[in-house]
């Protein structure tokens, strides 16, 4: 194919002015993409909202606000609106993002024709993207992430549309090799996955003075630091790490990220007597993110589940080990000594991890190898060369 790919690729999570952090790593990827000059893009971010008089709530009041059409970082982002239906919903959020996305799609594959749909989230974006596909004739490509799979791949309602959209799809991709077990697991078949790893923007995430971080962020200078960056919900465990903290005297610990359990979590610092030492940043955004890992001597992230994690790998490649679960895609990633400990979600455990990175800790210079194969153009030319393996195949093994 001589002309450019024309690739309609959805993504409920993206980043808009409302919410800048949301799904950014989908954003540097298909920035990475559109960079190249090969492939035009066009970026459907579905935008959820409830009936009256549910969409009066200030969170969905906000997001009615967030543009409808705009360019992101040479990205043309579209966002039509689908029915929400906050709680119950789930089940029938594809089917909804199908019928808000379809009359756009024809219209784009009208104006342009399109060569393929990629759906960058496994649900609720994979089903919608198989109907839009099947509806225009085209190609499907699905990507697994980790909760999408763990979560809607098992949920009542949802698993079946999961495991009929991996079946329908032209091809899949999986962030580690542990997801795409898990896809395998559900009736998958594993021949038709491909391993995608994540990307790194390596301009950004990169090791910092250690004395200035610190200082920007009003910390003690010379105290051990622990550091953790996501969400704060039950799944990311940051309540292991402050049990942990309990252990190690003098240490300090950094939470970047907001959610909703914010409240429970400065109550256990408390409980413990650890609010002086436990600093909640809020949410962080992800261009000061290497500030707060360079300053960190270990990072710890004490999930339940993940795909392969980007914060592990950013804070590889600012030189902060790594402390998290023994999961697959960690297992994958943590291969040197150098990089980092695995242990259980349990606050002695993890304090034993970081004590033994502390006492003996890895030169910067070694912590750094463990993100040398990430970056966002190796990312991006390995999800180009997948789309263009499946527009290419036999019309037989495209539906």
């Amino acid at each position: 194919m001589s002309r450019p790919l024309r690739v309609l690729s959805l993504s409920t999570l993206y980043p808009n002015d409302h919410t800048p952090n949301f799904g950014v790593f989908v954003e540097r990827q298909m920035q990475a993409v559109a960079a190249r000059g090969d492939v035009q893009l066009t970026l459907i971010n579905p935008i959820g909202l409830p009936p009256f008089p549910l969409s009066l709530h200030p969170r969905y009041r906000a997001l009615r606000g967030v543009a409808a059409v705009e360019q992101r970082g040479g990205v043309p982002v579209l966002r039509p609106r689908f029915t929400l239906l906050p709680g119950i919903g789930g089940r029938f959020n594809a089917s909804a993002i199908a019928r808000a996305v379809l009359p756009l799609a024809r219209q784009l594959h009208a104006d342009a024709p399109l060569d393929l749909v990629d759906a960058q989230f496994f649900y609720p974006d994979g089903p919608a993207a198989v109907r839009i596909g099947k509806a225009l004739n085209l190609p499907t490509s699905i990507k697994a992430r980790g909760a999408d799979i763990h979560h809607w791949g098992h949920a009542p309602g949802t698993a079946r549309q999961v495991r009929e959209a991996g079946l329908a799809a032209t091809g899949l991709l999986a962030v580690a090799g542990g997801i795409a077990d898990d896809m395998a697991a559900l009736g998958i078949p594993r021949d038709k996955i491909t391993i995608h790893r994540t990307g790194l923007d390596r301009s950004v995430f990169r090791p910092l003075d250690r004395a200035e971080a610190r200082a920007r962020l009003n910390l003690p200078a010379h105290a051990p630091l622990l550091a953790t960056v996501g969400a704060l919900i039950p799944r990311k465990g940051q309540t292991y790490a402050i049990e942990a903290l309990a252990q190690l005297p003098d240490a300090h610990l950094l939470l970047a990220g907001a959610g909703a359990d914010e409240a429970a979590l400065r109550a256990r610092a408390a409980a413990l007597g650890l609010a002086e030492r436990v600093h909640f940043l809020g949410a962080v955004p992800h261009g000061e993110l290497p500030w707060v890992l360079s300053a960190a001597d270990v990072f710890v992230l004490p999930t339940a589940s993940e795909g392969l994690a980007n914060a592990w790998v950013e804070a590889l490649a600012c030189g902060t080990p790594v402390v998290t679960t023994p999961i697959p895609g960690a297992q994958e990633l943590l291969t040197d000594p150098a990089w980092g400990r695995m242990t259980a979600r349990d606050g002695n455990a993890i304090a034993a991890a970081v004590r033994d990175l502390l006492t003996v800790p890895p030169a910067r210079a070694e912590v750094l190898r463990g993100a040398a194969p990430f970056s966002w153009e190796a990312n991006a030319a390995a999800l180009v060369e997948h789309w263009r393996r499946l527009v290419s195949a036999p019309l037989s093994e495209q539906h």
